[in-house]
């Protein structure tokens, strides 16, 4: 199956180069890390939204409905809930995190604060079971580093409940590996860089060059 990160196909030379990798991987569903801009998609995608996003499309999408005013196909949100995609089961965290703002309700959250993930989020996902593959949009510790590590305390938690075998991030642009427990954390180089296949059988990921066209 594709695996992309970040796309922030809102922008036209960045849209190209997405649909341009779903072509040229041939596959017939993938997975997405956030920041994706984009919901007209030419395969099922399961994707969990980042902190760029189109919040009305999100919410609609969260809620079950049809958004207005903006095209969505093969756009499948994970936010705190799971799906079986290719006899995986795929589980994945909406949002990015803001300590001001974590013990909010997400209903008092209002315009772009609807970013972030909230603790009622966070719960609800710590209770879906035998989950394979994770998607966050934030890290755990460990895996990105700016002279500080990058690591989110929420993503650690998740981690520990759910025991995941592989996690895919999103967010930081950039290919970096690590593990954590016993889960293969990987932060995932943005879309117009290079796209990934998973192997759901064996879950090794492999990756090219995304094409010019």
């Amino acid at each position: 199956m594709l695996v992309l990160g970040d796309a922030h196909a809102d922008d036209p030379d960045e849209r190209r180069a997405l649909l341009a990798a779903y072509r040229d991987s041939g596959d017939d569903v993938a997975l997405q890390t956030g920041d994706l801009l984009h919901y007209d998609l030419p395969i099922p995608t399961y994707f969990v939204g980042g902190n760029n996003e189109d919040f009305d499309v999100i919410d609609a999408l969260r809620a079950g409905e049809d958004p207005e005013g903006t095209t969505v196909r093969n756009a499948n949100l994970l936010a705190s809930t799971s799906a079986e995609v290719a006899g995986l089961r795929v589980a994945g965290l909406t949002g990015n995190d803001a300590p001001t703002k974590y013990d909010e309700s997400r209903a008092d959250l209002t315009g772009e604060r609807r970013r972030h993930f909230v603790r009622e989020d966070v719960e609800r996902l710590k209770t879906v079971e035998d989950v394979d593959v994770l998607l966050t949009h934030e890290a755990p510790h460990g895996l990105i580093y700016y002279g500080y590590d990058a690591g989110c305390d929420r993503i650690d938690e998740l981690l520990e409940a759910l025991d995941p075998d592989l996690c895919l991030v999103g967010h930081h642009h950039e290919h970096a590996e690590t593990t954590y427990g016993d889960t293969r954390v990987v932060s995932l180089a943005p879309a117009w860089e290079r796209y990934y296949r998973l192997d759901p059988e064996t879950l090794e990921l492999s990756d090219r060059a995304t094409p010019a066209e």
